[in-house]
């Protein structure tokens, strides 16, 4: 983790320096080269604090209240507007001073002053409306945030990130500032003209000049200048602690059971020659259970003498639902046989932490077996898991004997839970059921796509940013690729239809989509290579070449005949939100 601190304050070092920073230097220099000599290092801490704070702790208030995904930005820019203001007019900028420095007089030395405190407002102004154009760290730790809990490594990463990006303006504001002393002797207008340029600057990021400046370079420069560590953050060192970022601190036993798993799955021994690769642990620090008698928790200590599946998988995940069908039929064949399936539900967006969310869709699936809530990774972490689905078959003595990863494989699966049966004294009855889950085409498939800024790749806009964009005209994209066109609300998860449209050249047979629609039901369009998509081609969510968004799920909105090459066109009415596409 620590190699992992070291890359993200590189990172935001470089980001400091790269086009990306352009919209907001102006800001920064104009505020620095003003007031007191503490103004820089005050905006420089309050610029570190405010980013920080934006990219780790605001994902979970901005979930937990609703707000708009742009308040924040719109708060940040009326400050610095009203900043430029104060600037403009120097009998208000001295009663401003005068008035923060009786506010922080309580609480810091008479001398600590000298426009420390006013810098640190303008900085953590500056902190909120920074959109750098972030790479894999960054991106890993805002996605992170917004789906798991709170932990000081993620913090940490986050406050590197800033501060490099902040020790290198500092040193921008101070050189700005021998630069232009000369003329604050000489001209007395020279805090007025700041001010004016603060105000033009703030009405530009209203106006999303900023936003439109960053996708512009990101289109048109080259890749070394825009993102001058994309090596650095892409390294294959850099990837593999970002996906310990995502599974969280191991413990020995996960770590032995995590690389038993791996060992057994690669390998795809007999069922008759499982090996022992650790003790199953426990279920701990889970939220709700479903299925249950009287929905009580289960144990793996009161499960002993049956043989358990531990199923890992979230609701809007095509590949688990894809596996349902199998999951199920073994819950209706072996489950009176001595076969108990526990599905441990660790969620991938913010909303899949939601219990009725969760009942829902194990109600749409048909799931009869026990289900738990695994909001906090916890179960997740303790068997060292990093995939969606994973099964873990545990003997009748709690000894963890195979893993299986991703789909597939159906009938070894089967024969793997007979031979742990009848190893426990049960009898599995004659023959194997023949149980598949849902069939994924037979082409080369489109690649999941997210829409929300931090995991967003294969746009014909250029770098997807947060904020709200007009992205102009529909373009349509070439293969595999998607297009945005007119107005979007952005954040690092998600993406606000504000009467927007996305478009996705695709490859595959069906096409899902993740949607939700926050306090009332809405529609979208669903067109198909220019037309409304028939009833031969529409998923099961589509009516009429409309799809209703009610609650937030995983929707089916292109089901073929055959696989094939088409262009799906989805226009929902403002307010909805689309997550991720998938592809089968």
């Amino acid at each position: 983790m620590a190699l992992l601190i070291l890359f993200g304050f590189i990172a935001g070092a470089a980001t400091a320096v790269s086009p990306c920073v352009l919209p907001v230097l102006p800001v920064a220099l104009s505020a620095g080269a003003t007031g007191g000599r503490r103004r820089p290092a005050g905006i420089v801490a309050g610029l570190t604090a405010s980013f920080t704070f934006a990219t780790v702790a605001l994902v979970y208030v901005i979930d937990a209240l609703g707000l708009p995904d742009d308040l924040i930005r719109n708060i940040a820019i009326a400050v610095l507007i009203g900043f430029g203001i104060v600037l403009l007019l120097p009998s208000v900028s001295a009663r401003f001073e005068g008035w923060v420095s009786q506010f922080t007089a309580r609480f810091t030395p008479q001398n600590s002053g000298d426009g420390f405190w006013s810098g640190t407002v303008v900085g953590a102004s500056l902190g909120l409306v920074y959109a750098p154009c972030a790479g894999p760290i960054l991106a890993g730790v805002i996605t992170v945030s917004a789906s798991q809990s709170f932990t000081v490594e993620r913090f940490a990463i986050a406050f590197a990130y800033a501060l490099g990006s902040a020790l290198v303006l500092y040193l921008l504001m101070l050189g700005g500032r021998r630069l232009i002393t000369p003329l604050t002797k000489r001209v007395g207008w020279f805090q007025a003209a700041m001010g004016i340029v603060m105000i033009v600057f703030g009405i530009g990021m209203a106006a999303q000049w900023d936003l439109k400046f960053q996708n512009w370079i990101a289109d048109d420069l080259p890749a070394i200048v825009v993102n001058p560590t994309k090596d650095l953050e892409s390294s294959d060192a850099t990837s593999s602690r970002l996906a310990d970022l995502r599974a969280g601190p191991q413990s020995a036993s996960a770590a032995k059971i995590a690389a038993g798993s791996a060992v057994v799955q690669q390998e795809a021994r007999a069922a008759s020659d499982l090996p022992v690769i650790g003790k199953a642990p426990e279920f701990q620090g889970t939220q709700e259970w479903f299925n249950t008698p009287g929905d009580k928790p289960l144990t793996m200590a009161g499960l002993r003498g049956q043989v358990v599946l531990i199923d890992f998988w979230t609701y809007t995940c095509i590949n688990c639902i894809r596996t349902q069908p199998w999951l199920n039929a073994m819950e209706e064949r072996y489950g009176d046989k001595g076969l108990t399936i526990v599905g441990v539900h660790t969620p991938e967006f913010p909303f899949e932490k939601d219990a009725g969310n969760v009942e829902d869709a194990i109600g749409r699936a048909g799931i009869k077996y026990p289900v738990v809530q695994d909001n906090d990774y916890t179960v997740w972490n303790s068997y060292g898991n990093q995939y969606w689905p994973a099964e873990y078959f545990v003997d009748a003595d709690g000894n963890v004997r195979y893993a299986h990863f991703g789909e597939g494989d159906y009938s070894h699966k089967e024969e793997v839970i007979r031979e742990l049966l009848a190893e426990a004294g049960h009898d599995p009855g004659a023959g194997q059921t023949g149980a598949t889950g849902m069939k994924a085409a037979k082409v080369l498939l489109t690649p999941e796509s997210y829409l929300g800024s931090a995991r967003a790749d294969r746009f014909e806009n250029g770098t997807i940013l947060p904020g709200v964009h007009d992205f102009g005209p529909l373009k349509e994209p070439k293969l595999d690729w998607l297009a945005y066109g007119g107005k979007w609300s952005i954040s690092p998860e998600d993406a606000r239809s504000d009467g927007g449209q996305i478009a996705v050249h695709f490859r595959a047979r069906r096409v899902y989509l993740v949607l939700s629609s926050p306090g009332k039901a809405r529609s979208a369009g669903i067109e198909l290579d220019g037309k409304p998509v028939s009833a031969a081609a529409a998923g099961d969510d589509v009516k009429s070449g409309q799809v209703e968004v009610t609650s937030q799920r995983l929707y089916s909105l292109i089901d073929l005949p055959k696989p094939g090459e088409h262009v799906l066109t989805v226009s929902p009415e403002a307010g909805i939100s689309g997550y991720a596409f998938t592809f089968g």
